[in-house]
């Protein structure tokens, strides 16, 4: 007869994305400091956020047929995006993508610059990925040629 081990509390089964984002919130040292969203908001898909340089940022916001939240601050802009908006994409550099819309300890934390007109902060995320690209001059990833 053979046995098979019961399934319980202790026989849980993490999945990669949930690995990833533990590892995520490793990294941190601290409380995050989140980008506070206008009152009203709602985030029924989660908040992440993509930081470019400030110079990028009047670029992309007059190529981008919608916008949410946008945040500045001397050196960086910040654009909500729905969370998970960096599966399968690559951000281009020297844009950065971060997990919780969490900022990194800056002297001065950036300020709220655009607010959309309805109740969701997000920025859809491939346009903005797209016109990032263009911005920057890369082939956005799944225009690059594959090697074998």
């Amino acid at each position: 007869m053979s046995r098979t081990p019961a399934a319980g509390p202790a026989a849980q089964v993490l999945s990669l994305d949930t690995l990833v984002r533990i590892s995520r919130g490793r990294q941190r040292p601290g409380p995050p400091r989140r980008l506070p969203l206008p009152e009203g908001m709602k985030v029924p898909l989660g908040c992440d956020a993509v930081s470019v340089p400030a110079r990028f940022g009047p670029l992309l916001l007059a190529r981008l047929p919608r916008v949410g939240c946008v945040y500045a601050g001397p050196a960086h802009w910040w654009w909500i995006v729905p969370s998970d908006s960096d599966v399968a994409l690559e951000w281009p550099a020297p844009a950065h993508y971060v997990t919780g819309a969490v900022v990194a300890d800056s002297p001065r934390f950036p300020g709220l610059i655009h607010k959309p007109d309805g109740m969701l902060p997000y920025t859809p995320p491939i346009p903005l990925y797209l016109a990032l690209c263009r911005i920057t001059g890369t082939t956005p990833a799944w225009s690059r040629p594959v090697s074998a």
